[in-house]
């Protein structure tokens, strides 16, 4: 008989090692959920990003027509002036709805003047002007920004929450889409005679 009392070696019970997996488990769910969660916030800025870009064919072939993008001195939102686009530029009216935003969709060849669509509009903007903003996801006012100033929704509250507090897209005269956070990656002066235009509140 040794002379040292033999020890049990000690080792997790059957609940320590489901607690330990059920934790695990958890821990897992979200990051996977947080990942998937972003996949589709970047998803649903693609397809915002191709709306816009077809917006701005439909402007092109406008301007190809009567030598300057929609321009309407009554207009009070973006629907008044982007309006001349539809139906003859564009029956594709769903290009006018952001795919993250709650608005509802527009009927195929609908006047845009009675919906309401998704984003802003630089009314005035020169066919001529290079690397300059002409339209934008809707922002939170229609103030000129200069970088770093808040232009999308902090909280993702309205106004400026298409993709909730995401940020949104921004489509330069040269057809270039550019994403921001929900503060100005650029400086977004513009001068006289240019206006920006939101969609109806």
């Amino acid at each position: 008989m040794s002379a040292f009392p033999r020890i049990k070696p000690k080792g997790f019970s059957l609940i320590e090692l489901l607690l330990v997996v059920a934790v695990m488990g958890i821990l897992s769910a979200l990051v996977v959920g947080n990942m998937g969660w972003k996949h589709h916030q970047d998803t649903q800025m693609e397809l915002c990003a191709d709306n816009l870009q077809k917006m701005f064919l439909a402007t092109q072939i406008y301007a190809n027509d009567f030598g300057a993008y929609p321009l309407n001195t009554n207009a009070q939102t973006s629907e008044d002036a982007l309006a001349a686009l539809v139906p003859r530029y564009s029956a594709d009216t769903t290009i006018f709805t952001c795919p993250a935003a709650r608005d509802s969709q527009i009927p195929s060849g609908a006047s845009l003047r009675k919906y309401r669509i998704s984003y802003a509009y630089y009314m005035g903007v020169g066919t001529n002007a290079s690397q300059t903003v002409l339209f934008s996801d809707r922002q939170i006012n229609t103030q000129s920004k200069n970088f770093g100033d808040q232009v999308f929704s902090l909280n993702g509250h309205a106004p400026g929450n298409n993709h909730s507090k995401g940020g949104g897209n921004f489509l330069f005269t040269d057809g270039s889409v550019q994403k921001s956070g929900p503060q100005a990656a650029f400086s977004l002066l513009f001068s006289n005679g240019i206006v920006l235009l939101n969609p109806k509140p």
